[in-house]
This record gives structure tokens, C-alpha cells and sequence, in this order.
């Protein structure tokens, strides 16, 4: 491919990472501040895919696309006021998770075990700064921001962290990754 097919190529990818990353705010369980969300399946997915750079591109996009008012946060939100409230930790901590996830991609790893464990690592980077946003907005110690914004979360996590390694596992097995 030539070099504008291939830059056009890797645009429409990081954009429909972004698109996912959006629908993925609206399969959403509402259980407190912060809803349990399709989200992070596709950040991790975003990374993996994508690697760090495109990643990190589709997961500012999604975050741009949304503080400038763009219905995409969880619940229909929008808005810089999103990023400052209680979710705001977690959505920031999409871009070291998407980075995080990326290294797979860079590394051209193609262990399971691996690919799954920084996937964990990916996880961590999205719940613990959410942890700490919870804390702060929310004027609540770390006992109860854990018992909100970390425990609920990781069945979900692992399930969505078992996918997302099988989904790059089985793209990378078939070739089937974009440039």
C-alpha cells in the first residue's frame, strides 16, 4: 500500500476504535457514581489493536470528542464537567491503559499469558486513578473509593481483559491486524 493509503488506513482505524469506545459507554449498569461499561473492553482492544500511539490517538479522540460535546460519555454525557466529576478519574486512565496495552502490539507478543497480563496492568491504570478521582470528588476514603470504584469492577475486568487478549490473540493468528 502506498504511504497515503496506509496513513488513511490507520485514521480510519483509530476513528472506529473511537466509535467503539463510544457505543461502548452506552452498554452500561448503573450500580453507583461510576456505571460498569463496555468502555474499557474496547480500550484495552484500542491498544492491543492499535498499539500505543494509535491507541492512545483513539482513546484522546473519544476523550476530545466528548469535551467538546459530544453525547459519548456513559449516560449520554458530555462535557469538560465529566472529566471533573466522579468518572473523570477512569476516563483519563483510558489513555495509560490504552498505552499499556499497546506494548503488546510493539513487542509483537504473542503469548496469551502475556498479552493477558498486561491487560491486568491496563486495567489497574484505569481503576486506580478513578480510585483517586472517586476520593477527591466524592470527599471519601480510600476504604470506601475501593468498595465503589475498584471491587465492583473486576469480575467484569477479568472477563473483559479474557476477551480482549483471545480477540488479539486470534486477529494476530490470522493476520488480520490493521497496519
Amino acid at each position: 500500500m502506498s504511504g497515503l493509503v496506509t496513513r488513511i488506513h490507520r485514521l480510519v482505524w483509530i476513528a472506529l476504535m473511537a466509535a467503539l469506545i463510544s457505543v461502548g459507554a452506552f452498554i452500561a449498569v448503573p450500580i453507583g457514581p461510576v456505571p460498569i461499561t463496555l468502555q474499557t473492553l474496547f480500550v484495552l482492544l484500542a491498544g492491543l489493536l492499535l498499539g500505543v500511539r494509535g491507541g492512545v490517538l483513539a482513546v484522546a479522540l473519544y476523550l476530545a470528542a466528548g469535551c467538546l460535546g459530544l453525547p459519548v460519555f456513559a449516560g449520554g454525557k458530555a462535557g469538560v464537567a465529566v472529566l471533573l466529576g466522579p468518572t473523570g478519574g477512569f476516563l483519563l486512565g483510558f489513555i495509560p491503559s490504552a498505552a499499556c496495552c499497546g506494548l503488546a502490539r510493539h513487542l509483537r507478543l504473542r503469548s496469551y499469558p502475556l498479552v493477558l497480563a498486561l491487560c491486568f496492568a491496563a486495567t489497574a491504570l484505569t481503576l486506580l486513578p478513578g480510585m483517586f478521582r472517586l476520593m477527591s470528588v466524592l470527599n471519601i476514603g480510600p476504604e470506601k473509593a475501593l468498595a465503589a470504584g475498584v471491587i465492583p469492577f473486576l469480575p467484569g475486568g477479568l472477563a473483559k481483559c479474557l476477551a480482549a487478549a483471545a480477540i488479539y490473540k486470534f486477529m494476530t493468528a490470522r493476520k488480520l491486524l490493521p497496519l
